[in-house]
């Protein structure tokens, strides 16, 4: 197989995933093939028709398949945009009986809460994983006030692969997405403004220095909507910005979105219904934490509750969303 027809299989394999992180992958797993991951991304450019370089022969884009033409139509001259176009990232039908867990803050988890979590998946025979945010804490790269008490960079790092390991070891057949939240892209930050001469060698990203590809864990950036059927999955982060911090997160995320949604980030399990006047019922969901309740940068009072969300899907859209507190460890 040459290397057009395996950025192909690679292309159809991982139709939504950004080209640079798919030529990651496909350089790690070809570096005999490719001889660097820029070669891996031309290859992808070509075949989905946006490079424009003669390097790269473009007369086989399958412009039907990869939906794109080799040219943007600008009949008018218009100077270059630089407009990002927001695509929502959807999954699978498969992906239909999900156990949804947030802000583990690793390794700042709390354990009780996460076996309860797990136990749950397991019984009800859950195929996908979906970590909505913030599972590693990123304390020593925050911008605020640090306590220097806590944990090194490298060993949230080990500890965040070692949680890795024995989630796919609990649930080696499921599929596993992890949607980065504002803890988990601190360190993406800190690359660009502290150390920028390093920011774009890949070994230092999430995805290498976690080797996520290894245990087939798929890592989506905060910035990207996931649907699940017709529910709408997101960290929470860019829906509550600035002051904007509801009472009643699941009805705030209402206000924002306007759409069926569940969200995490404010470490508050609650639910918001909502009718439209076709009547159609809009619900919306926020979900508890698994990680400690009372951080150092609130030790006395605190509103977060544990808990987690199962959700199924059906091949129509609809879903059903059940949001779990833990309470005294009990799942209610």
């Amino acid at each position: 197989m040459n290397k057009r027809e395996l950025a192909r299989e690679y292309r159809r394999k991982f139709p939504d995933l950004p080209t640079l992180k798919l030529a990651r992958i496909i350089y790690k797993d070809h570096n005999l093939i490719y001889k660097d991951v820029d070669d891996a991304r031309g290859c992808l450019r070509a075949i989905e028709g946006k490079h424009g370089s003669r390097k790269y022969d473009t007369r086989s884009v399958d412009r039907e398949e990869f939906g794109r033409d080799a040219r943007p139509y600008n009949p008018y001259k218009l100077p270059q945009s630089y407009e990002n176009k927001r695509d929502h990232f959807k999954l699978p039908e498969g992906c239909d009986n999900i156990l949804l867990i947030s802000d583990l803050h690793i390794p700042y988890h709390n354990i009780d809460a996460v076996t309860l979590a797990f136990e749950y998946g397991l019984q009800s025979d859950c195929n996908t994983i979906f970590i909505n945010g913030d599972l590693i804490d990123n304390a020593q790269v925050s911008k605020f006030e640090r306590d220097m008490r806590k944990r090194s960079v490298r060993e949230e790092f080990e500890l965040t692969r070692a949680f890795l390991e024995s989630l796919r070891s609990t649930f080696p057949k499921a599929s596993i997405y992890w949607l980065k939240g504002n803890h988990c892209v601190r360190w993406e930050k800190f690359l660009m403004t502290k150390v920028h001469e390093i920011w774009d060698d890949p070994y230092f990203h999430l995805e290498e220095r976690l080797r996520l590809n290894d245990l087939g864990v798929k890592i989506i950036d905060d910035d990207t909507l996931v649907k699940a059927g017709k529910l709408s999955i997101t960290h929470g982060h860019h829906v509550f910005k600035g002051v904007f911090t509801p009472v009643n997160p699941a009805r705030g995320a209402f206000l924002r979105s306007k759409q069926s949604v569940i969200v995490g980030h404010l470490h508050r399990a609650s639910y918001h219904p909502e009718i439209d006047l076709d009547g159609n019922v809009i619900g919306c969901w926020s979900t508890g934490c698994l990680c400690e309740l009372r951080p150092n940068y609130s030790p006395l009072v605190s509103n977060s509750q544990h808990g987690f969300a199962h959700i199924l899907t059906e091949p129509s859209g609809n879903f059903t969303v059940k949001n779990y507190q833990i309470i005294n460890g009990q799942i209610h």
